[in-house]
C-alpha cells in the first residue's frame, strides 16, 4: 500500500524487485505536495499553504508538513512538550488555540532529515476541518502513489456462513486497491440488512455506512458496509454492499 506501507518499494517487505535500495531499512522521502491546503479550528484558518511536502515514512501513512510562516502564528502557542524520533531527532511542539499539543517541528533535525528544517505539521484528527484545493479531505491525506479503482466483473462473488451460500452475485464489481486483496460489492438485494451507528471513512473511497446481517436467527454485526456517494474512481461500487465477517468467507471466482 503506497510507497511505505504494504509491499512498497519503502515499506518494511518490499514486493518482489531486481534492485536493492542502499541506506536504513526505515527510509523517509520528502516530496513537494504543490496543491493549496488549509486547516481549519473553530472557524480560523490555522493554515493556508501552497508549499506543503508530504513524508512518507516506512510503515507509517503520509503526514503533510508546511513551511512554519505558513501558520497562523497568533493561534500558536509554544509548549514545553517534546517527543524524540531516532530518525528525525527532537521535536517540539505548539498548541493551536485550545488545541493541546497540535502542532510539531523539528528545529534541529538529525543530518539524514535536515530538510525538515523549517518546516511542521499538525495532527490531522486535531483541526475540524481540511480542504485540499476546494474540495474537503475526509480520513487523512491521500497518497499519490496509492490507487483504489472499481471494475465490472462476471467474476462470481459468493458469501458463505458455515459453508451455506448466504449471497451470490454473478456480476459484481470489484475493488483493487493498492497492497490489498480484491474486494468484492455485490447487490444488496435478498440480504436481511439491519442499520449500525458505525461509520469509517476511507481518503481514496469516501465515507462508508455499515449494517448488520441478520442470517436466520444470527445477528452478524457491521458486516457490511457501503459507499453511497463513493469518490470518482470507484464510483461503480454506489448502491452496492461488501461482506467482511470473522463468521464469513467471502470468495471470489477465477
Amino acid at each position: 500500500m503506497s510507497l511505505t506501507l504494504g509491499r512498497g518499494p519503502l515499506s518494511r517487505e518490499p514486493a518482489m524487485q531486481n534492485f536493492a535500495i542502499d541506506g536504513p531499512a526505515h527510509r523517509i522521502h520528502f516530496e513537494p505536495f504543490a496543491h493549496r491546503v488549509r486547516a481549519e479550528l473553530d472557524g480560523q484558518v490555522v493554515l493556508d499553504t501552497t508549499r506543503g511536502v508530504l513524508l512518507h515514512e516506512t510503515g507509517i501513512p503520509p503526514m503533510l508538513y508546511a513551511p512554519l510562516d505558513d501558520y497562523d502564528a497568533a493561534l500558536l502557542t509554544r509548549t514545553d512538550h517534546t517527543t524524540h524520533c531516532p530518525f528525525k531527532g527532537d521535536a517540539s511542539y505548539w498548541n493551536v488555540g485550545p488545541a493541546e499539543n497540535a502542532l510539531w517541528a523539528y528545529e534541529s533535525p538529525l543530518e539524514p532529515a535536515s530538510w525538515l528544517a523549517g518546516y511542521a505539521a499538525l495532527y490531522f484528527d486535531r483541526m475540524d476541518r481540511w480542504l485540499d484545493e476546494d474540495e474537503e479531505v475526509r480520513g487523512g491525506w491521500r497518497d499519490p502513489y496509492h490507487r483504489a479503482d472499481a471494475v465490472a466483473s462476471s467474476r462470481v462473488a459468493e458469501v458463505r456462513l458455515d459453508g451455506e451460500v448466504v449471497a451470490r452475485d454473478a456480476s459484481p464489481v470489484l475493488v483493487f486497491e493498492t497492497g490489498l486483496a480484491p474486494r468484492a460489492y455485490i447487490s444488496r438485494e435478498g440480504l436481511a440488512l439491519e442499520p449500525s451507528e458505525t461509520t469509517s471513512t476511507c481518503p481514496y473511497k469516501g465515507q462508508a455506512t455499515y449494517w448488520h446481517l441478520r442470517v436466520g436467527d444470527r445477528l452478524l454485526e457491521d458486516a457490511a458496509w457501503a459507499y453511497d456517494s463513493p469518490r470518482g474512481d470507484v464510483a461503480a461500487i454506489a448502491g452496492r454492499v461488501s461482506l467482511d465477517h470473522e463468521a464469513l468467507e467471502v470468495t471470489i471466482g477465477g
